[in-house]
């Protein structure tokens, strides 16, 4: 559905809170991953690893990445429908068809200045693919799934599963389609938004 926001209307929505998901054996795991799928290629030498060992390199690299990116999703999931409790409380927005696909949207294809920004300088270059593979994946998944209960084809190409699980929630229900320049928030990593609290609470107090 095409907006019909007016484009000198703004309001400000919560705060997008990313909450760093810790595994210690994650980095090593990646990057052994990126080897191994350059050895199955041929693009490395394979050493003394036979191709089951690469294999289960691979599958490793990619459930963590499959992990990390449900976790991702979560926090983006709650902050859609924080956004969505602010457009059922505002009168002028609860009638215009605005659900949780609007912001989905949004946050995949027109992100504010501010919050483009901020991923660049964390180093985030693909954000639509992150955001819309993290959201895909919690579309159907309540919790990360047992690695035991994934075909490993899936594991293998979790990414494009995922790409498909998100356009598939996305056109599920007719939504309006939002922009950001109607619709402003700021990004936080959840230990840089802790610190600004504090500081704004010494500050009050």
């Amino acid at each position: 559905m095409e907006t019909v926001i007016s484009p000198h209307q703004v309001w400000k929505l919560p705060p997008l809170i990313l909450h760093p998901f810790s595994d210690s054996s994650g980095p090593n795991k990646l990057l052994e991953s990126s080897r191994a799928s350059l050895m199955l290629q041929g693009l490395l030498p394979s050493g003394d690893f036979t191709a089951w060992e690469l294999e289960q390199k691979l599958l490793d690299g990619r459930f963590c990445e499959l992990r990390m990116l449900f976790y991702l999703g979560r926090d983006l999931g709650r902050w859609m429908e924080q956004c969505l409790e602010l457009v059922e409380r505002d009168e002028s927005l609860k009638t215009m068809g605005i659900r949780t696909q609007s912001f989905a949207a949004m946050l995949v294809e027109d992100p504010p200045d501010n919050v483009r920004e901020k991923l660049k300088v964390w180093g985030v270059a693909d954000y639509k693919a992150i955001f819309s593979r993290a959201l895909g994946l919690n579309s159907i998944f309540a919790e990360v799934p047992d690695r035991t209960i994934l075909n490993a084809e899936f594991i293998r190409n979790y990414y494009r599963y995922a790409d498909h699980m998100f356009a598939c929630a996305q056109q599920m229900n007719p939504f309006t389609e939002v922009r950001s320049r109607n619709f402003q928030f700021d990004l936080f990593a959840s230990g840089e938004y802790t610190r600004m609290l504090e500081k704004e609470w010494k500050m009050t107090d």
